[in-house]
């Protein structure tokens, strides 16, 4: 099988993605609402570019293939697998400028994440947690298409009560 040059695939669709996320458990009573980090490894195309998703993925020997109506979508969302399979390949498979200073920042995050797993919110320090918010920040002028944080306030809101 031929190899693919990831690195270069994730210089144009690639996305190393730090999310502050809100999560409500509707199966619980009281449905309660849970604040998270979430961190991930993107890469998409179109439809058609399944088998290549395919291909990275057994490459990489982790994440998921999903298909939507109109994209291929390939994500590793494990920590383990980012800690012990993305940040070695990318440290190893030098990205672009502007995706290296991105992925160099994310690094961090995972780093941060990774020290925290398995831990409430309210247990992690708060120079993490402020940590975090600045990487986030930091990472959007790196982004094609930067969103703006949804529940970043929230993330603001719990650094401080920490």
């Amino acid at each position: 099988m031929e190899k693919i040059n990831i690195a270069a695939l994730v210089n144009s669709d690639g996305c190393f993605d730090l999310q502050f996320r809100k999560d409500t458990r509707h199966e619980r009573t009281n449905a309660p609402t849970y604040y998270r980090w979430k961190i991930q490894f993107v890469v998409t195309g179109p439809k058609e570019s399944a088998k290549l998703m395919q291909k990275i993925k057994n490459e990489l020997e982790c994440g998921e293939v999903h298909i939507t109506r109109d994209q291929a979508r390939f994500s590793v969302q494990k920590i383990d697998d980012i800690t012990s399979v993305v940040i070695p390949y990318f440290t190893k498979n030098k990205l672009a400028d502007k995706k290296r200073k991105d992925f160099e920042l994310w690094q961090k995050a995972v780093e941060i994440i990774h020290k925290n797993k398995g831990k409430r919110l309210s247990g992690w320090k708060k120079n993490d947690l402020h940590s975090l918010i600045e990487i986030q920040k930091s990472c959007s002028k790196y982004k094609n298409r930067p969103r703006s944080s949804k529940w970043l306030e929230m993330a603001q809101t719990l650094a401080k009560t920490v």
